[in-house]
């Protein structure tokens, strides 16, 4: 679902928020959530899941499926979402 849809969406439940403070709310809640996973924190949302951080461990040899060259992966960090019990009981209705 993009931006405009979810915007859409939210303005047609609570018509008398203006199109414009919708905008702003939607921009702080996304650079929130952005801004906690660059300082490694959890970010739990009720009913929907946690959002983390998780530290990938570096890897001495890989191999280019490619060319077959032999290469080094450095340990790097990647964003990982477990959602909740309750989401996972609405998609396995």
């Amino acid at each position: 679902m993009s931006k405009p849809k979810i915007l859409k969406k939210i303005k047609s439940k609570n018509p008398d928020i203006s199109k414009h403070n919708l905008e702003k709310i939607y921009d702080i809640f996304f650079k929130q959530i952005a801004e906690s996973i660059l300082k490694k924190r959890t970010i739990e949302i009720r009913s929907l899941g946690t959002f983390f951080n998780k530290e990938v461990k570096e890897k001495k040899q890989a191999r280019n499926p490619k060319t077959g060259e032999i290469i080094y992966v450095p340990k790097r960090n990647k964003v990982r979402f477990r959602a909740s019990k309750r989401l996972k009981e609405i998609i396995n209705k």
